[in-house]
């Protein structure tokens, strides 16, 4: 039987291969029952989350002194399974290559699912076939291009942005996306077995030629592998970062065309499997299209305000570190912490939709982004923040003279709510913060309307809020200059106000923050400044040097804000070992060393030390606010460093400033050995350091014997990282 015969409605769907060999439709079927089973388990888990989370606020609610610590059998046995499950699932092994190179493999869960995926493919493929016979590989090359096409759907169903199955399981869009990139190449896979064996088969008649070159079948079936061929190198990451624009748009033709290659490909009973994943793009583009229409179009929604075809307005403001802040007063949508939107702005860069995290709170009333400027659309925004703070204007608003008009698309981005929880770990790396921070906010913004509520009620707090079970939040950011503090500066302290207004009331809360800042700009040659606002407090430790050439000056006094330049040039023997310094590009001051015990830096006297051509730089101290600059020249042999001098740049105490980095595993043990019931850690930066807190996560995890009758409470693990 040959590939026309199969075109023509002679498939195997319904053939009996005989001697108990299911037919080619059956294992179709069961495929989708196994896929089926594992998305109903994952439904099951997400809806118990659902129960325990209710729970947990209802005895919040009740005053329990303990809603997050499981004391009933069900609880108490999930939460041991839990426990189990993490463990594994979060494990990975760090990989080392030649000396220094460490690249740290995919995680067990991550492997295991594929590894679950790719075995249940070959199964069917192979399932009462010998490959080994020669006059079964007709039958096996049928068989394999049925159970490829079954695998169409899923792939679709993964990638939607409306995404059905993370509906059920509870999981957003973005965290289904790798698993959609590996079920597309386990279908390669599938696909290139399919086109081998029926190659083989052909090359004993020498065929393979004829049939390329007159058959119509063939021929629509090796475009579709060549189409899916490019698919699959395009999607990887290397590619994506090279013009993640190139990469969406050129990703939507080439399936466009996968799908109509090889729909050509099939026999018409097989033509459902690629009429259902266009039925599911089509669906998932027409609610993307209705929620866009609805949050955008005055008519449709009260929450829209403003006039015209784009009535939402975005002001750029510039900041350092190539950072641009992007506010939109009045937002026409609703969020939760830690959610995210897609916008466009025509304008600046036409045609292009980008997700950005939402930095703010919806108890803030405005949406904001802070958006590092890389390429593309991202470099446009900052170059228009730039554009339009340094244009001289009469009178009026000049950001609202350059405001521009956008279209937002979301809110997508799904977390466990952390109130139930009864410690939270966060920790971000650089615009990691854009994450953590607003999840942090949360919490407090929840304890301050429970507290509020509760001083309705009683005259006396309870041992926790109603509606919130967290008592104890610990904040980490690590950042490279101090000047990048000022990203978040009067949210962080707003925070700590907060608390602090709770705390004297009797509220049982703590929240403790620190700030690793691991280089400073420095530039030979240039006044070495550090920019400061008040109130400001001086004292020792890390001075932040910023090159000159970055121009920031102008900013910061616009907002009155006081400048202040100090450095400290001192000769000293290089005493400090190789990952406790080190010159990073343009100049930069690097202090890599690893801070195991933070009160104990905090206390030391111990400077991090570093030598970037320090003979070059003029130390200065200088006030914008004095008429007079102080210009102190000091000689320094080769063997010079510059000795960090710590400015404290933030006037409250609870709010600890350090040079170096953190050690993520010795953090995360204290706030574990306090806790009273499940804590969660929660991380968002670069892959090095999201591969870093989940492996501590890890080894505190079977260090503690996490619900294994240590008393140990569950540690909750979410992590997001700058691409996915």
């Amino acid at each position: 039987m040959g590939m026309s015969d199969m075109h023509m409605g002679h498939g195997m769907g319904g053939m009996s291969m005989g001697d108990g060999v299911p037919s080619p439709f059956y294992l179709q079927k069961m495929y989708w029952a196994v896929i089926g089973a594992a998305i109903g388990c994952a439904t099951v888990i997400n809806v118990y989350n659902k129960v325990l989370y209710r729970q947990r606020m209802s005895a919040a609610g009740r005053k329990d002194e303990l809603p997050a610590k499981p004391r009933a059998f069900l609880p108490s046995t999930m939460a041991t399974v839990y426990a189990i499950a993490r463990e594994l699932t979060y494990a990975s092994c760090p990989l080392v290559v030649a000396n220094r190179l460490c690249w740290t493999s995919p995680t067990l869960g991550r492997v295991s699912m594929v590894a679950a995926e790719l075995v249940l493919v070959l199964v069917l493929c192979f399932y009462k076939l010998n490959p080994q016979d020669q006059w079964q590989w007709e039958d096996i090359g049928y068989r394999i291009g049925y159970i490829a096409s079954a695998q169409l759907p899923l792939i679709v169903l993964l990638s939607g942005k409306r995404n059905i199955i993370g509906w059920f399981t509870g999981t957003s869009y973005e965290r289904l996306n790798w698993l959609h990139r590996w079920v597309s190449r386990v279908l390669f896979l599938t696909v290139t077995i399919h086109m081998g064996f029926w190659f083989v088969d052909w090359a004993r008649y020498d065929y393979i030629k004829v049939k390329l070159t007159t058959d119509r079948i063939t021929q629509r079936g090796f475009a579709a592998w060549c189409i899916l061929l490019w698919i699959v190198f395009s999607s990887l990451l290397p590619v994506r970062r090279w013009s993640y624009e190139f990469f969406v748009v050129q990703h939507i033709v080439t399936s466009v065309g996968f799908l109509a290659a090889v729909c050509l490909h099939l026999p018409e009973e097989l033509k459902v499997w690629v009429w259902l994943p266009v039925g599911f793009y089509v669906f998932d583009r027409l609610l993307r299209a209705l929620a866009t229409l609805f949050i955008n179009v005055p008519i449709l929604n009260r929450r829209t305000r403003g006039s015209g075809m784009i009535p939402s307005r975005a002001k750029f403001q510039h900041l350092c570190g190539g950072m641009t802040r992007i506010t939109i007063e009045d937002p026409p949508l609703t969020w939760n912490a830690g959610q995210h939107v897609f916008l466009t702005c025509h304008a600046l860069a036409p045609l292009q939709a980008h997700p950005f995290t939402i930095a703010s709170i919806p108890e803030d009333g405005k949406l904001e982004f802070l958006v590092k400027s890389k390429s593309g659309g991202t470099k446009r925004f900052f170059r228009h923040a730039e554009k339009s703070q340094s244009l001289p204007v009469a009178s009026g608003d000049l950001s609202q003279r350059h405001a521009r008009g956008v279209i937002l698309e979301g809110p997508y981005g799904r977390i466990r709510p952390l109130r139930q929880f009864d410690s939270v770990f966060l920790v971000a790396g650089g615009s990691g913060a854009t994450f953590t921070v607003p999840l942090m906010r949360d919490i407090v913004s929840c304890w301050l309307k429970k507290a509020y509520r509760s001083i309705d009620s009683c005259n006396h707090p309870a041992f926790v809020f109603q509606g919130a079970a967290t008592r104890y939040v610990r904040f980490i950011w690590a950042i490279k200059s101090q000047e990048q503090y000022d990203w978040f500066r009067s949210k962080l302290e707003t925070v700590v106000e907060d608390v602090r207004q709770l705390k004297s009331e009797g509220w049982s809360i703590e929240v403790e923050m620190s700030i690793y800042i691991t280089c400073d700009q420095i530039s030979g040659g240039e006044t070495v400044k550090t920019e400061r606002q008040q109130p400001l407090g001086l004292s020792h430790g890390t001075v932040e040097e910023v090159s000159a050439a970055q121009n920031s000056k102008s900013y910061y006094e616009k907002e009155g804000q006081e400048i202040i330049q100090i450095d400290s040039i001192s000769s000293s023997s290089q005493n400090q070992s190789d990952t406790a310094r080190g010159c990073g590009p343009h100049g930069t001051c690097c202090c890599r060393r690893a801070i195991e015990d933070e009160g104990a830096a905090l206390s030391s006297k111990e400077q991090c030390r570093c030598s970037c051509d320090i003979d070059k730089i003029e130390p200065v101290l200088e006030t914008s606010s004095s008429s007079q600059s102080t210009h102190q020249r000091t000689d320094a042999s080769s063997q010079t460093s510059v000795e960090q001098q710590d400015v404290k740049i933030s006037s409250y105490p609870e709010i600890a400033m350090l040079s170096g980095r953190p050690q993520p595993r010795n953090l995360i043990r204290k706030t574990l050995e306090q806790a009273l019931g499940e804590s969660a850690v929660v991380v968002c930066g670069p892959q090095s350091l999201v591969d870093e807190v989940r492996q501590s996560v890890v080894a505190l995890s079977d260090e503690r014997a996490v619900h294994k009758g240590t008393g140990a409470q569950g540690i909750y693990f979410h992590a997001e990282s700058f691409e996915y």
